[in-house]
């Protein structure tokens, strides 16, 4: 069976480009934290500040997953703005930059993993 996704909103994605177009139209309206969630329980989040971001996959409610990371980065970025209003400020290597999430969100989309040479954390 293939999986499908959609915006935890219940916005139904057509297509992965489609749901990359509404990722960036959300990020620019400030949208900064969008959940998406796929017809065989799991999730895929991203988290970011306009600049980096966090890219999280999770197989259930009760996993604590893996994220995407820059394994070498330096440093902290701020401005991660959640759902809630709470403010996040993460260390660089447990965020990519918008750009490669954005590849990382498009590959997870369209074949269930992320891409080969993606430097992953896992959480579990």
């Amino acid at each position: 069976m293939i999986e499908s996704w959609t915006f935890s909103d219940g916005a139904v994605l057509t297509s992965p480009t489609a749901a990359l177009a509404l990722l960036h139209e959300r990020i620019a309206a400030g949208q900064l934290e969008t959940w998406l969630t796929s017809s065989q329980g799991r999730a895929l989040a991203v988290i970011t500040n306009t600049e980096r971001a966090m890219v999280m996959l999770l197989e259930d409610e009760e996993d604590p997953g893996e994220h995407a990371i820059t394994p070498d980065a330096d440093g902290r970025s701020k401005d991660f703005i959640l759902a809630n209003g709470q403010h996040d400020e993460y260390p660089d290597e447990d965020t990519v930059p918008l750009a490669e999430a954005l590849q990382i969100v498009n590959h997870i989309l369209t074949t269930g993993t992320p891409p080969a040479g993606t430097a992953w954390s896992v959480d579990r």
